[in-house]
């Protein structure tokens, strides 16, 4: 009996060695695999993150452009007649070159908000309105109204700017020496 006890311990125990070792050559073939793949990894290292780190570098770069061409396209306050948000002929040019010159992926006209509700809606329609005996030429013009007010100035204050810069500006001339350290031609 004792032989039998003994003889079925050491096959329990055999048993118990053959199922625990396919686990652990299990765990001994993924050791080695994860230490191959981080060994690759490692020497590779800035490439894979490089194009990932000029995704979200460019990120910002693009919400700037997109903020740009939403305030270039917005049609503001001083493209509509007051009152009854009818477009004025600068506005009318203004929608054309959105529809005909912008970008197509840039298409969208920007309404500013007016006043009241029913000012807004007259807007949106003469924009429409506009679109409408435009010649389509690819991708479709969406209207949008936004709150944003692009920044204007004063056609006075820029040309006062313009002017005195001008007015500042030192008078063209030539050096009076060459790059050799000679005389030069204007002498």
């Amino acid at each position: 009996m004792k032989t039998f006890v003994r003889r079925g311990r050491i096959a329990i125990a055999g048993l118990l060695l053959c199922v625990s070792a396919s686990t652990v050559s299990a765990d001994w073939h993924q050791f080695w695999h994860n230490c191959n793949r981080d060994y690759y990894r490692n020497n590779a290292w800035p490439e894979p993150f490089q194009e990932l780190d000029a995704m979200q570098v460019s990120a910002a770069f693009d919400t700037m452009k997109h903020n740009g061409w939403r305030l270039h396209n917005t049609i503001g306050n001083e493209l509509f007649r007051d009152g009854d948000g009818a477009l004025l002929a600068s506005g009318h040019n203004r929608v054309f070159w959105i529809a005909t010159q912008s970008p197509e992926s840039r298409r969208n006209v920007y309404v500013l908000r007016g006043r009241t509700d029913a000012e807004t809606d007259a807007r949106v329609a003469s924009v429409r309105q506009t679109l409408a005996s435009v010649p389509n030429t690819g991708a479709q013009t969406n209207v949008f109204v936004t709150d944003r007010e692009p920044s204007t100035a004063p056609g006075a204050w820029a040309t006062q700017i313009n002017r005195q810069w001008m007015l500042e500006l030192p008078k063209p001339k030539l050096p009076s020496a060459t790059a050799q350290g000679g005389p030069s031609v204007t002498q």
